[in-house]
């Protein structure tokens, strides 16, 4: 008995497998299948007799290595970071380790940025002297000889400003009798008044009179209805008798030339016009 159990199995297995042979559904299934099989392990199964009780099986193949990603170039931004960095670790390493070895690399490498910043204002110039459009000194000149011709084209334009400048403006001078730079701001402010014939309504802070504005106002409330800085003298506002309202001008001591640029470019420039 245990010598037939295992070839009794062997023969139900065989007539199992005959039995499915004969269906014709099967018989096309195991036609296609067999086709299938001797053309992708025709290798491996047809062409290798291996015996009746052996089954083969084709090998899995090995996944193929994928290729390597190329790797992304830094962007100029992040070069520039990472000169930074290394000018920073070359630094502090000379600093807390000053070997001769250490210095040189610093010095070295501090060099070679300085000739790169050299080149980059080289070539920067160069750009702006090839564009006007980029040249801020055609409108701004910095050599002496335009320079001289902007500044007699721009006080000939204040002039004619402050000349126009009576018909519509006036001024306001806060002062105080014991105010050393009143002392010096009241004359200028005269000068400048008669000069181009502008009203000036000059308010006296703590009631004491001033020998350039003999008709001074003692002040009462005029400071804070204009919504001025309290408690500062010398004070200079512009009154716009069209609009109705104040303009600062400025606190304490101005020189003459000051004064007159700023009301100028208070009354006549827009900003951003004028820098």
């Amino acid at each position: 008995m245990m010598v037939r159990a295992p070839f009794l199995s062997i023969l139900a297995a065989g007539a199992m497998l005959a039995l499915q042979a004969t269906s014709p559904l099967a018989a096309q299934t195991q036609t296609e299948t067999t086709e299938a099989t001797a053309q992708d392990d025709d290798l491996y199964c047809a062409k290798r007799k291996l015996g009746y009780w052996f089954y083969c099986v084709k090998p899995v193949p090995a996944p193929k290595p994928k290729p390597a990603q190329p790797e992304q170039a830094a962007s100029a931004a992040q070069e520039l970071d990472a000169i930074t960095g290394t000018l920073r670790e070359l630094k502090a390493r000379a600093v807390l380790y000053p070997t001769p070895e250490n210095v040189t690399a610093y010095i070295r490498f501090q060099r070679e940025q300085l000739d790169r910043a050299s080149l980059f204002s080289d070539v920067w110039q160069r750009a702006i002297w090839q564009d006007p459009a980029l040249d801020y000194t055609l409108e701004r000149p910095v050599g002496a000889l335009a320079k001289k011709q902007w500044q007699d084209a721009r006080a000939a334009d204040r002039d004619a400003v402050m000349a126009r400048l009576s018909q519509r403006y006036g001024l306001f001078y806060f002062y105080s009798q014991t105010c050393g730079a009143c002392e010096v701001m009241s004359p200028i402010v005269r000068s400048i008044a008669d000069r181009w014939r502008i009203t000036v309504r000059a308010i006296s802070t703590d009631g004491g009179p001033s020998r350039h504005f003999p008709d001074y106002k003692v002040e009462s409330g005029q400071r804070a209805r204009m919504g001025l800085e309290p408690g500062i003298t010398p004070t200079l506002v512009l009154w716009d008798s069209v609009l109705k309202r104040p303009i600062p001008i400025g606190y304490g001591v101005l020189s003459a030339d000051e004064l007159q640029d700023r009301i100028y470019l208070l009354t006549a420039k827009e900003a951003g016009h004028d820098y």
